[in-house]
C-alpha cells in the first residue's frame, strides 16, 4: 500500500492569539502577521509532491489554506472534524481570565482531566480526541503512497501528538505548537510516526505558541 505521508500546518496567527484570547470555534480570521506566516508555510510546501490539501472549515484554517492552494495548485478539501476543541464558557476569555472567573474550571482544564467538558457545549478531550483520530485515519487510508497537507489547530495538534506517540491526553505538554508550524506524520501499515514537528524556519515573522 505504501506510506502516507501528512503534514500538519497549525492555521496562522490571529489577533485573539497575540491576545492569548481562547478561540474555540468562534470563527476569527488571520490578522496580518498570520496572512505573513501562511504564505511562508505555503512556499515551504510548494516543492513538495503534495496529492491533496484539506482544512479545518474554520476561518482562520481555510485562510491559510487558500495561500496553500494557491501554491500548491489544489483546491482544499473541508474536514469539519479537525476543527478547534469546543470550548464551552471559556470561548472569548483570555486563558488569565477563565482561570480568574472560572476557578475550579481552569483546574480541571488545566491538569488536563480527560473527560471533563467545559459547561455551555464544551468538549472534552476524549471527545476531541476521537473524532480527530478518526478523520485522521481515514485521511491516511485515502492516500498510501502519497503526500497530503492537513491545515488545522492547536487543540487537535496536541491531541494528535500524543496519538501518534502513543502518550495519554494527560500528559503535561513536552512539545510546541507555533502558529503556521509544520508538523509531518506518517502512517504504514497500521503504524503512525513523526517524522518532524513544529518547524518554524520558514516563518519571517515571529511565530507564536500560546498555548497553555
Amino acid at each position: 500500500m505504501g506510506l502516507a505521508r501528512i503534514y500538519l500546518v497549525r492555521h496562522g496567527e490571529t489577533a485573539w492569539n497575540a491576545e492569548k484570547r481562547i478561540q474555540g470555534q468562534i470563527d476569527i480570521g488571520l490578522d496580518p502577521a498570520g496572512v505573513l506566516q501562511a504564505e511562508a508555510a505555503a512556499r515551504w510546501l510548494s516543492g513538495r509532491p503534495v496529492a491533496a490539501l484539506y482544512s479545518s472549515d474554520l476561518q482562520r484554517a481555510q485562510q491559510t489554506a487558500a495561500r496553500i492552494a494557491s501554491e500548491l495548485e489544489l483546491l482544499p478539501h473541508l474536514l469539519p472534524a479537525m476543527r478547534e476543541r469546543r470550548y464551552g464558557l471559556f470561548e472569548g476569555l483570555t486563558y488569565a481570565e477563565a482561570r480568574t472567573r472560572h476557578p475550579a474550571h481552569y483546574h480541571a482544564f488545566e491538569i488536563r482531566q480527560p473527560d471533563f467538558a467545559l459547561p455551555e457545549g464544551g468538549e472534552s478531550l476524549l471527545q476531541l480526541s476521537a473524532r480527530v483520530t478518526v478523520c485522521l485515519g481515514e485521511v491516511a487510508a485515502r492516500h498510501p503512497g502519497q503526500s497530503v497537507v492537513l491545515v488545522t489547530h492547536g487543540g487537535v495538534l496536541d491531541v494528535v501528538n500524543r496519538f501518534v506517540r502513543g502518550n495519554p491526553l494527560e500528559l503535561p505538554r513536552d512539545f510546541l505548537i507555533p502558529n503556521a508550524g509544520i508538523n509531518c506524520i506518517t502512517y504504514d501499515g497500521g503504524v503512525w510516526a513523526i517524522e518532524q514537528w513544529a518547524e518554524t524556519a520558514h516563518l519571517l515573522v515571529a511565530s507564536r505558541d500560546e498555548l497553555p
